[in-house]
């Protein structure tokens, strides 16, 4: 077992927006999860990376206690967090990216000079941003700001297999994009699965069906119901009711 969410509650001040989590996920395993707006999708993400602190259960990450931690110590660890919003800096262009990612980032450690990028590191970055979408390499010297939606998804898939981690966990990631490059980005996950990890936060049941291993249903903060059954997953009329 890659991951191990125990009995998480995670509270915003007084009111409980998470309550008595448990959750897995297995090696090149693609789990989704899925409910309604305000389910508590993001917030347990969010949790799992450490911008959030849960306030009762444990998170094991290959059986070390991660909950708590710094999220630039969880990413350090090998869960990277691709947002929902699609946040580029703008005046940097594709490469400029590729190269900031690329650099570990924390703050108490100390970290050896061997450590920080070198050309070949960067080069073999651009190669895989390429690799999972080959229209990116004319793209590289285009300032970020000028991409599409579609783009800027990718671009923030790329960024994110830097320093190859086990476990992403991405949040809407066609959410406000045209059918074709949701076309798109399901194609690049479907490749992506067996080779990483990742927990999917998705409304299109579609891609869904098409992509998940499992699925864990949100409803208002709890896990209503886990779906690992192949032959239910692919027909999502079965458990739309459920949302």
């Amino acid at each position: 077992m890659l991951l191990d969410v125990d009995h998480l509650d995670v509270h915003y001040g007084r009111a409980k927006a998470l309550h008595d989590i448990n959750l897995w996920v297995g090696e090149g395993e693609l789990v989704c999860l899925v409910g309604r707006n305000g389910a508590g999708k993001t917030t347990l993400l969010k949790t799992i990376g450490g911008f959030l602190k849960p306030s009762k259960g444990s998170i094991l990450f290959r059986e070390t206690k991660i909950d708590g931690w710094p999220p630039e110590k969880v990413a350090l660890k090998g869960i990277r967090y691709v947002f929902q919003d699609k946040r580029v800096f703008g005046e940097l262009t594709v490469r400029d990216h590729i190269e900031l990612a690329a650099f570990p980032t924390t703050v108490r450690d100390h970290i050896e000079l061997a450590a920080f990028p070198t050309e070949e590191k960067i080069d073999r970055a651009i190669e895989r941003l390429i690799g999972i979408h080959p229209k990116m390499e004319k793209l590289l010297n285009s300032k970020a700001k000028g991409l599409s939606g579609g783009e800027r998804q990718i671009l923030l898939i790329g960024r994110a297999l830097i320093g190859n981690p086990q476990l992403l966990l991405i949040d809407e990631p066609t959410e406000g994009l045209a059918a074709i490059i949701i076309s798109e980005i399901a194609h690049i996950l479907s490749e992506m699965k067996s080779k990483i990890s990742m927990i999917v936060v998705e409304q299109n049941l579609s891609i869904v069906a098409s992509l998940a291993d499992r699925i864990y249903v949100l409803k208002e903060g709890a896990i209503f119901r886990e779906i690992a059954d192949k032959a239910l997953i692919k027909q999502p009329t079965l458990y739309e009711s459920d949302l």
